[in-house]
């Protein structure tokens, strides 16, 4: 009796085996392709990554009225046929008076959000496992007027590594920095390590990590 069960358990189980069987053979190059471009999306994340991302400040007077920005981005592009780059700014004041780019040239800008958004032609084509270093340089008008400031850098693309600069004039230094996590919420104060007196009396201060997250916004504030 237990015999007779077993053989008709197992010829049931043979038929829906053979039935899935065939409906997944059909569909498995589809599932393939689709599993292999999401796990691409996952690891890659977009059309470049940033290897290396190195933004500066320099306020240019103790009253904050004008600031200059420099950004070096190291992109590794990760698709063929790229004919474009972005670049992305907020803050106070006027923000975008002299902007400038190499290479490329601006194609495009928008407001979203409190962002504007700047789409630079590269005026070439850029494919897989190109490597290429961008530079930007604008200056920024009555934006650092107050005793408490920041600096915002925000990671749309995967990165490898973020280092940034602030430069405050002789006659008004730093008090006191943070670093600001903000999918966390975390405030990490910055010791005298990463203080440095310049020879021409200026003061800098460096923060740089490879623990980056993406979508993360790393917001350097101040006392001065």
């Amino acid at each position: 009796m237990v015999h007779a069960d077993n053989n008709s358990s197992s010829s049931v189980l043979r038929k829906i085996l053979a039935v899935f069987s065939a409906e997944w053979l059909a569909i498995l190059p589809d599932l393939y392709w689709l599993v292999r471009q999401w796990l691409e999306k996952q690891r890659y994340g977009g059309m470049y990554e940033i290897l290396d991302y190195d933004v500066t400040l320099e306020l240019a007077d103790p009253t904050g009225e004008a600031a200059h920005f420099k950004k070096r981005q190291q992109v590794k592009f990760l698709q063929d046929n790229i004919i474009a780059f972005e670049d992305y700014v907020w803050g106070d004041g006027d923000i975008f008076k002299a902007y400038a780019c190499t290479p490329g040239v601006v194609s495009d800008s928008y407001k979203e959000g409190d962002r504007y958004n700047i789409l630079i032609s590269l005026r070439e084509t850029k494919n897989t496992g190109d490597i290429t270093d961008f530079y930007i340089e604008r200056t920024a008008k009555h934006g650092f007027t107050q005793a408490e400031e920041w600096l915002q850098t925000e990671i749309r693309h995967q990165t490898k590594r973020l280092k940034v600069t602030i430069i405050f004039p002789q006659e008004r230094k730093c008090q006191r920095m943070l670093v600001v996590y903000r999918t966390n919420r975390q405030s990490v104060v910055l010791g005298p390590e990463y203080f440095t007196d310049l020879p021409d009396g200026r003061q800098q201060v460096v923060w740089e990590t490879t623990h980056i997250k993406r979508f993360e916004i790393y917001t350097m504030k101040w006392r001065w």
